[in-house]
């Protein structure tokens, strides 16, 4: 998009936009030129954003209400999902974006709600030529970024490892939401792709020792801590193993009694967690790797869905219909995009 068009200034609705990451998505929208909308469920939180941000057009609109929804659209040029759990709100906000014939994009890290939206919606999104783009955050999006990135060339490989370096997690009362919904879904069972297709176990995840690039280097991680790579990454790259792993000391933040929130630490509100994103391809003896590093997983995630707005509003996209960010994009020119949030490693052998 050219700095003409962010000045005249799209407006992009922005579901949930008083959730946790939702404000950082308004405020990404904004430093970059765009309108953001602000829409949800809740009217008083909703109200009380908007009196943050004067001026800014807020709408409160029930998921189970089509009309309210179309209303809450209603003259937006896209529309970023950031309400969870995304089994009760993606594929209402679809329909809505599908009538309204906008494109649609959220940041959901739940595997069922993602295997949905490719499932439920690619026919008609192509039909209608426009991009329904599932899990464009932190989880899913950018190790699938990471993952087409470090294929290059290849047209296949063998495996993909994605492993997750966090210091800590923290999680929002929306993330541990999400993540109920998804155990409920599938009976409390872990899933894992492997063989070319999810499958579904009662394993549990051993702790495995992952040498992670400088400086975290050997850290100790759950293997088959299954993140919602395992619907982008095979969505479009031809590998029959995806495998995720995340560190353990941050996997015990989930299990805490009333865990404690992020904590901002700077004006920007990011907590101070920090990550690194480890990503190697193998294909026979030859292993590709990328990785990505930064600070605070739901800041990042609004920028990672803000690029991708901005690539789809302005025509820099491969494909309609459903698909992933790797898909969807240029991988490597959307990563060094980032670069104001996002250290990223190009492959190396």
């Amino acid at each position: 998009m050219t700095a003409e068009q962010r000045e005249s200034g799209h407006t992009v609705a922005v579901f949930g936009a008083y959730g946790h990451t939702g404000r950082f998505v308004v405020a990404e929208l904004r430093e970059r030129g765009f309108v953001p909308l602000l829409a949800g469920r809740d009217a008083e939180r909703l109200h009380a954003l908007a009196a943050e941000h004067p001026g800014l057009d807020a709408r409160q609109a029930s998921v189970d209400d089509s009309a309210a929804l179309d209303r809450a659209l209603a003259g937006a040029a896209a529309v970023i999902n950031a309400a969870g759990p995304f089994a009760a709100t993606a594929a209402q906000v679809i329909e809505a974006a599908l009538r309204a014939g906008i494109p649609y994009v959220d940041v959901s890290a739940e595997i069922e709600a993602n295997i949905d939206a490719f499932a439920h919606f690619g026919d008609r999104a192509r039909e209608a030529g426009t991009v329904v783009l599932p899990a464009m955050a932190f989880y899913g999006g950018l190790g699938d970024l990471l993952a087409t990135t470090a294929m290059g060339d290849w047209t296949a490989a063998d495996e993909v490892h994605v492993a997750y370096g966090l210091s800590s997690w923290h999680p929002t009362a929306g993330t541990l939401a999400a993540g109920r919904v998804s155990r409920e879904r599938r009976n409390g069972r872990g899933v894992r792709y492997t063989a070319g297709e999810l499958a579904y176990h009662d394993d549990a995840s051993p702790v495995l020792d992952w040498d992670f690039p400088a400086p975290l280097g050997v850290r100790p991680v759950l293997g088959g801590f299954t993140m919602t790579d395992v619907v982008t990454i095979p969505s479009h790259l031809s590998v029959p193993e995806v495998r995720t792993y995340m560190a353990v000391d941050a996997a015990k933040d989930l299990s805490v009694p009333d865990p404690a929130g992020p904590v901002p630490v700077d004006e920007r509100g990011r907590s101070a967690q920090t990550f690194l994103v480890d990503v190697i391809v193998r294909s026979g003896d030859t292993r590709r790797r990328a990785a990505a590093r930064g600070q605070d997983i739901y800041a990042v995630t609004a920028p990672l869905a803000v690029e991708a707005v901005d690539r789809i509003l302005s025509g820099r996209t491969r494909t309609t219909g459903v698909a992933s960010a790797g898909r969807l994009f240029d991988a490597p020119d959307f990563l060094r995009a980032l670069a104001a949030h996002v250290t990223v490693d190009l492959p190396r052998g």
